[in-house]
C-alpha cells in the first residue's frame, strides 16, 4: 500500500456536504484514494507533504477547452473580432495544423491548467487536417498525469453549404459517427477512477446538420458516453437559431435529444428563463466561459439565475485563442466579478465560485461520485496553495483569498495520489523543451 500524509494545511477546503473548512488539518492518502481528513493524523512510513501556510482544496475542474489553440493565441486579425469574424480568421490557420501540432498543444495547455490547480480537463476537438485524430490529445494528456475527458467533436456543414468553416475542415457525416464508435470503443473508460473518459461532441448548430446532432445523441446512448456542444454564445448564435430552425437554442436541443445529465453545453450566455427552468428540469449542464466571454464581446451568462434554479454550472477557460491563457483559479475570479457587475456586489462570493470550479465542474462531467470534494473514499486529486506567496500577503480570509487575490499558481498538485506540479514546477513534463517545440510550431504555423 502507497501512502502520502499532507500534513498540518491551514485550512482544508473540503467541500463536502456541508461545506466544512478544518483549519490545522491533515489529509491521508491510500493508493490513489483518501482515506482521512481531520487533526491528529498520522502514518509512518507514510510520504509527507508539509502543507503548513497552506490550503488544500480539491483539484480544478476544467469543463470547456480547445487545447488544440494554445499554439493560435494573440492572432492578428481575430484579437479584436466577434465570435463569428474571429472564427473566419482561425479556421484557415487551423487548416494547416499537422498531427504533432495537436500533441504539443494539448501538452502546452494541459500544463499551463496544472499549474493552476487543475486535476480534471475536457477538451473539445471538431477539427482534424491532414491526418489527426483525437488520439494525438488523449495521448498527450496521459503523459502530462491529468484527468481527460476528450470529446469527439465534428463539423460536417461547410461553406458551400451555407455554413460557418471552409469545406477544407469539414466531414462526412457517416465517416465522423464511424470514427466516433472507434474512439470510444478505444478509449473510453467507465471505471470510477478513470482517467480518460471520451464523449461526443459535434461542434456547433452552426457548422453540423440536425441529422448527426440527431445521430450523435442516439450513438452517445447506445454506447453510455456524455454529450457535449457549443450552445447560445451570443447574440449572432440566437439569430441563427431563429433563421435556420424556427426556434431558439433550448428548443432546438430539447428536439434533438440534447437534455439531460449526460449533457453540457458550453457558454449558454443568452439563455432566457424557459431555457434556464428546461436545463433545472433536466439536470443539463454549463460550461460557464467567463474570460472568453468577455475576450469576444459575447456577453455576460446568467449563471446567478441558472445556479438558483438549481442548473448544473462548472467553469471552463475555452480555447486560448479566445482567453488568451489558461487559468483555471483566475476564470473562478472572473466569473464571481462578472455576476457582480451584472447583478450587484452580493451576487456571488468567493467561496461559491470556488464551489463552482471544483465541486460543479465534477458534478457537470458526471463524477461527483468520486471527486470534486474531499472526502474518505474518494479519488485523492487535490491542490496545495502556498498563502505565504507575495499574492496572498496581507489576506486576512485564506480560502477567499484564493479567488480575491492569489496566489493563482498551485505549489503541489496530486492526481490520483501522484504528484505532478511540485513546487511550483512540472513533474511530468520537460517544460523547457516544450516551450521550445511550442515556438518552432507556432512560427511554422505563421509561415
Amino acid at each position: 500500500m502507497t501512502q502520502t500524509l499532507i500534513r498540518n494545511a491551514d485550512v482544508v477546503v473540503t467541500m463536502d456536504a456541508t461545506r466544512r473548512e478544518l483549519a490545522g488539518a491533515s489529509v491521508l492518502i491510500e493508493d490513489g484514494a483518501i482515506a482521512a481528513v481531520g487533526s491528529g493524523l498520522t502514518a509512518p512510513g507514510a510520504e509527507v507533504i508539509d502543507a503548513a501556510g497552506c490550503v488544500v482544496t480539491p483539484g480544478l475542474v476544467n469543463t470547456h477547452h480547445h487545447l488544440y489553440q494554445t499554439l493560435t493565441r494573440a492572432v492578428p486579425g481575430g484579437q479584436d473580432a466577434l465570435l463569428f469574424g474571429w472564427l473566419k480568421t482561425l479556421y484557415p490557420i487551423w487548416a494547416r495544423y499537422t498531427p504533432e501540432d495537436m500533441h504539443v498543444s494539448t501538452q502546452l495547455g494541459l500544463a499551463e491548467l496544472a499549474l493552476s490547480g487543475c486535476t480534471m480537463s475536457s477538451d473539445h476537438l471538431y477539427l482534424f487536417p491532414n491526418g489527426s485524430r483525437l488520439d494525438d490529445t488523449i495521448h498527450a494528456a496521459r503523459e502530462t498525469g491529468l484527468r481527460f475527458h476528450a470529446t469527439r467533436g465534428a463539423m460536417s456543414i461547410g461553406e458551400f453549404k451555407g455554413g460557418l468553416p471552409p469545406d477544407s475542415v469539414v466531414e462526412d457525416e457517416r465517416a465522423i459517427l464511424e470514427d466516433s464508435i472507434r474512439v470510444v470503443d478505444a478509449f473510453h473508460d467507465t471505471s470510477p477512477n478513470a482517467m480518460t473518459r471520451v464523449g461526443l461532441a459535434p461542434c456547433s448548430p452552426f457548422s453540423v446538420s440536425r441529422e448527426l446532432m440527431r445521430d450523435a445523441a442516439l450513438l452517445a446512448r447506445d454506447k453510455g458516453v456524455m454529450l457535449h456542444t457549443h450552445l447560445a454564445e451570443n447574440d449572432e448564435d440566437i439569430a441563427y437559431s431563429l433563421s435556420q430552425f424556427g426556434c431558439r437554442p433550448g428548443q432546438y436541443a430539447e428536439d434533438l435529444g440534447w437534455t439531460g445529465p449526460d449533457v453540457w453545453h458550453a457558454h449558454c450566455v443568452k439563455l432566457d428563463e424557459s431555457e434556464i427552468q428546461l436545463f433545472a428540469r433536466s439536470l443539463t449542464g454549463v460550461a460557464h466561459c467567463p474570460c472568453s466571454n468577455c475576450r469576444l464581446g459575447s456577453g455576460i451568462a446568467p449563471v446567478r439565475p441558472m445556479r438558483d434554479a438549481g442548473v448544473r454550472v462548472g467553469l471552463g477557460v475555452d480555447g486560448s485563442a479566445s482567453n488568451d491563457a489558461g487559468d483555471l483559479i483566475g476564470e473562478a475570479r472572473q466569473a464571481m466579478l462578472m455576476q457582480r457587475v451584472a447583478r450587484g456586489a452580493d451576487a456571488m462570493n468567493a467561496r461559491e465560485a470556488l464551489e463552482i470550479v471544483t465541486l460543479g465542474g465534477a458534478t457537470v462531467l458526471g463524477r461527483a461520485d468520486v471527486l470534486g470534494s474531499l472526502e474518505p473514499g474518494k479519488r485523492a486529486d487535490l491542490a496545495i496553495w502556498d498563502l505565504r506567496t507575495l499574492p496572498a500577503a496581507g489576506s486576512w480570509d485564506p480560502v477567499a483569498a484564493l479567488v480575491l487575490c492569489g496566489p493563482h499558481r498551485v505549489r503541489h498538485l496530486l492526481v490520483e495520489g501522484r504528484q505532478v506540479v511540485r513546487d511550483g514546477h512540472m513533474l511530468t513534463l520537460d517544460t523547457e523543451a516544450l516551450a521550445r517545440d511550442t515556438r518552432r510550431a507556432t512560427e511554422r504555423l505563421m509561415g
